[in-house]
């Protein structure tokens, strides 16, 4: 079986913790993660923007990247869905169609493929922490992730989960939307962290290191003690400290 790991660019470039986390957390099962070279942006930000001859360029590099692996895992529901958007841009070209919904029925967010595919809900944690969830918009509404990321957690030993108020409020990161209309985004990542605080959680964990990156940067502008992190790093860290 090939597992490859489809990186994403902020994990890639901003936060390779998460990804060194996924490779040693799924290694201890296991399973050895590809890392092809090639492949580049998923094309979402071109995408959503418009561009949808820039975006099929991206897209057939992360296609023929992908091709032989027999699953792809990713830390980012966002970037995880874009992948479902593949068939709709290739829809006028066969061959690189049938990459697509190939590609589409072997990717997998972290927790998917943990529990879905591997059937993996416990893996030996311990985390004596108060942790509060945000699931972020792709992963929990399109996607469908819920229950995965909940079912780890509450087997981490020792942590604490709270529920955070209006959690499946948007963030307000949203990619290109937080740069063309700054103000509301700002309105809506204030108003969560203002949720973030309610629970008095020492940590915040989530799955997209996107969203992640947008409530982490309210909370140090308030000066606001919670540590932010992505439930790979978590989990990694409750067993590497056991």
């Amino acid at each position: 079986m090939k597992v490859s790991l489809f990186i994403t660019c902020l994990s890639d470039a901003i936060y390779p913790r998460v990804g060194e986390a996924m490779v040693r957390l799924l290694a201890a099962y296991g399973v050895r993660l590809e890392f092809p070279q090639v492949q580049t942006c998923c094309g979402q930000p071109s995408y959503n923007s418009g561009y949808w001859d820039e975006t099929r360029t991206a897209a057939k590099t992360i296609l023929e990247a992908f091709d032989d692996s027999d699953f792809v895992v990713c830390p980012s529901g966002s970037c995880t869905y874009m992948i479902h958007h593949y068939p709709e841009l290739f829809a006028e070209e066969p061959i690189w169609l049938e990459k697509a919904k190939r590609l589409q029925d072997k990717a997998y967010e972290f927790t998917q493929f943990l529990v879905q595919v591997l059937g993996i809900t416990d893996i030996g944690a311990s985390f004596p922490h108060k942790v509060t969830y945000h699931p972020s918009c792709h992963g929990s509404r399109l996607l469908g992730v819920k229950d995965e990321p909940l079912a780890l957690l509450a087997n981490v030993k020792g942590l604490e989960l709270v529920p955070l108020p209006h959690a499946e409020d948007c963030c307000g990161f949203g990619g290109t939307f937080a740069i063309k209309m700054s103000d509301i985004s700002g309105a809506m990542v204030t108003e969560k962290v203002d949720h973030v605080k309610e629970t008095q959680a020492e940590v915040l964990v989530g799955l997209d290191m996107a969203c992640l990156m947008n409530i982490a940067g309210n909370l140090r502008h308030r000066n606001e003690p919670v540590r932010v992190m992505h439930l790979a790093e978590l989990l990694y860290e409750g067993v590497r400290t056991r």
